[in-house]
């Protein structure tokens, strides 16, 4: 007999369709047949150069084969992040590794912060839509309460009283408010917010005693105007107790290295927050292998930023053939990207223009996802971020050019043909 946790854990989710891509990867000469996946955000852009920095640069010690120095982060490692951070965020006031807790990937660095800041029952607040892999049900058993904003633009100072409105009303109804997450820059707008919007947020989190958790996991994959400001460069005091304030960053997204899992918490002025996870730091150990690359990566300067710059590079190169295929097929898409490797798509407002005999929302999407499917195209529909409107998708397009191009020509060709082109439906879906 299984819990009654394990159980619930059972039907269809998000991550069976994910699984079930990656077995099959299309491949233009080995696997033409197989899935192409544009719904999972990794970064493919640079792996090339990746590769040959590690066969090149990065030497082994026997200290990989150890523990190190515990599950918090080698203090060599926690070091090099400390003083690449304060490079790369220009923090107004210098980090140093003590401030820095080092987790196997941002996922587990979020539920930290649920955990330590929430008892079971209270809840985090975020913005629709919102990055929704992580449940922070599942395990800290917190609930994730979402800011509808209706005509508001999500970003702008205006939503700010959106979250308010729920902090409220989750206080009429007995549930405690303990954090609000925000991720700068935005998954899945692709847009930065701005130093102003920041400072609401933080006069917020003060005024109702909540921690602002701020997931900057994309911060260095900005490349295009405005430009991403952290919220650790603004004058915290000013505004907050420091203490209330916590940043997530990892080498997952900016560096294309999503499965070296190597996350990290900074937190400036909590220091029980640090002694707590030592308790629970063993379940988060990131490998002494992975230690060890991302340390000697990090400090070598000159190799960090050329990766770098020519990773924004690409991204808006990429970002722009893409665009121009959306445009040229008349499939709408949010506009004002200049961050990260995403686009929000309306692919269900392109679906009933080209079939305006399926007037209902709800068959739009199901006959949608059903078509993306027998075209063995993998997209991460808006329900997965809990979209305020039907019919959104999201399109991942750090890709190289042969694979987004076929990636785009299988949604347009789903789009056009509709569901009846569809020769099985998937029990996942």
């Amino acid at each position: 007999m299984l819990s009654r946790r394990a159980r619930e854990q059972i039907p269809p989710s998000a991550f069976n369709v994910m699984w079930e891509v990656m077995k099959d990867p299309w491949d233009a000469y080995d696997n033409p047949n197989g899935y192409v996946n544009v719904g999972v955000a990794e970064n493919h852009l640079m792996q090339a150069e990746l590769e040959d920095y590690l066969s090149q640069r990065i030497n082994m010690r026997g200290s990989v084969l150890t523990y190190q120095d515990g599950p918090m982060g080698s203090p060599r490692l926690r070091s090099a992040l400390a003083r690449f951070l304060n490079r790369q965020l220009r923090p107004y006031h210098p980090l140093d590794a003590s401030q820095i807790i080092v987790t196997n990937g941002v996922s587990n660095a979020l539920e930290h912060t649920s955990w330590a800041f929430a008892n079971p029952g209270d809840a985090f607040i975020l913005g629709r839509p919102y990055y929704g892999a992580v449940n922070l049900a599942l395990r800290p058993q917190v609930l994730t309460l979402p800011v509808t904003f209706g005509e508001v633009d999500p970003l702008s100072l205006e939503a700010i009283a959106c979250y308010e409105e729920t902090i409220l009303a989750a206080r009429e109804q007995g549930t405690a408010v303990k954090g609000l997450l925000l991720c700068s820059p935005h998954n899945p707008l692709g847009q930065c917010y701005s130093p102003e919007v920041l400072e609401a947020f933080l006069k917020l989190c003060n005024k109702y005693q909540i921690h602002l958790v701020c997931d900057e996991i994309y911060a260095l994959s900005v490349w295009s105007d405005p430009p991403f400001t952290s919220v650790l460069a603004l004058d915290l005091e000013k505004f907050i107790n420091p203490g209330l304030v916590h940043v997530l960053w990892g080498v997952s997204k900016d560096f294309g290295a999503n499965g070296w899992r190597l996350g990290c918490i900074i937190s400036l002025s909590n220091r029980a927050f640090h002694t707590a996870l030592n308790s629970v730091a063993i379940y988060s150990y990131v490998s002494s292998i992975t230690d060890h690359i991302v340390t000697q990566m990090i400090e070598d300067d000159a190799f960090a930023n050329a990766y770098l710059a020519e990773n924004r590079r690409r991204l808006a190169s990429m970002y722009t053939f893409a665009t121009d295929f959306l445009r040229r097929h008349a499939i709408p898409f949010t506009p004002g990207v200049h961050a990260a490797f995403f686009l929000w798509v309306d692919l269900g407002q392109a679906y009933r223009n080209r079939h305006p005999d399926r007037a209902s929302n709800h068959d739009v999407v199901e006959e949608l996802k059903q078509a993306l499917w027998a075209h063995k195209v993998y997209l991460a529909w808006g329900g997965n971020f809990d979209s305020e409107s039907p019919g959104m998708f999201r399109i991942v397009f750090a890709h190289p050019r042969v694979y987004l191009e076929e990636a785009l020509r299988r949604i347009n060709q789903a789009l056009e043909r509709g569901v009846h082109a569809a020769t099985w439906a998937s029990p996942l879906l």
